[in-house]
């Protein structure tokens, strides 16, 4: 079992940036793919990046350029640095851990924070 804490959302003005912390316990995430994902009110969940276990990153194009997905397996941790930001980035993000195996797909998830991007 995976536990993930992500912390980090707040409220912040266009144009400004933040840094999301996703912290994994309960088993090491190194072997894992990371990513976060988003959902805004009324909308579905939609990936934002992600980051494989041998650091291979992916973005979603609305993010491309502005965001950094990172990860520190001596930290069991993974971030995502987000600069430039524009009120359509205001959603709650989500952090998720995935490990695809021969018979089965281990999926965690996160809580929740809230980030608000407003002036």
């Amino acid at each position: 079992q995976v536990q993930l804490v992500e912390s980090g959302g707040d409220l912040v003005q266009p144009g400004g940036s933040l840094r999301l912390s996703c912290a994994a316990s309960g088993s090491s995430t190194s072997i894992y793919s990371m990513g976060w994902y988003r959902q805004a009110p009324g909308k579905e969940r939609e990936v934002v990046a992600t980051i494989t276990s041998g650091g291979i990153t992916n973005y979603a194009d609305s993010v491309k350029g502005r965001f950094t997905i990172s990860r520190d397996n001596a930290k069991n941790t993974v971030y995502l640095q987000m600069n430039s930001l524009k009120p359509e980035d205001t959603a709650v993000y989500y952090c998720n851990a995935k490990l695809v195996l021969v018979l089965s797909t281990r999926v965690y998830w996160g809580q929740g924070t809230q980030v608000t991007v407003s002036s």
